[in-house]
């Protein structure tokens, strides 16, 4: 398996990673992970010239496994848009310890409960979230490198979830 750092952001590629996460963890290739992002022709153009010269795929989340098993060479940084694309990432075997959730808003029509200023889950994604951690991966809040990070399952028990 690639040496693969798994982060949820609903910005996808923007400054904070291209410059201060990429850089921190030596990255060497982004691939984004999103069904519809994937099938969007703008999108699968623009984001690579967002990365800054960065490497960057835009796959489709049940191609992500298999792409990064043939690039197992590489440092890569996989953006799931959404929660929901990084549990189907690691129920699929992706093998990561750690998720960082850097972004994770509330999107319209969700009943959601807010756990940082920039993370909000719904009852679903807690339930889902439990069960991977139990598993034995860790799901950190952690907006920036130079931030601390807040453990997600301990933000839900404070919460109530």
């Amino acid at each position: 398996m690639s040496r693969v750092h798994l982060r949820i952001d609903n910005r996808l590629i923007h400054g904070q990673v291209t410059v201060v996460w990429t850089g921190q963890l030596g990255v060497e290739h982004i691939v984004v992970a999103n069904d519809e992002v994937a099938a969007d022709e703008i999108q699968r153009m623009l984001l690579p010239q967002a990365a800054r010269g960065l490497p960057t795929s835009v796959l489709e989340v049940g191609e992500v496994q298999a792409w990064c098993r043939d690039h197992d060479d590489l440092r890569v940084l996989v953006i799931a848009k959404h929660p929901e694309d990084a549990f189907e990432l690691l129920r699929g075997g992706l093998d990561v310890s750690e998720v960082v959730v850097g972004n994770a808003a509330a999107r319209p029509g969700e009943q959601t409960t807010r756990l940082t200023r920039w993370v909000a889950v719904t009852a679903g994604q807690a339930r889902t979230y439990r069960e991977l951690a139990e598993s034995g991966t860790r799901f950190v809040c952690w907006l920036m490198p130079t931030d601390k990070g807040s453990d997600l399952v301990s933000l839900l028990g404070k919460k109530g979830l």
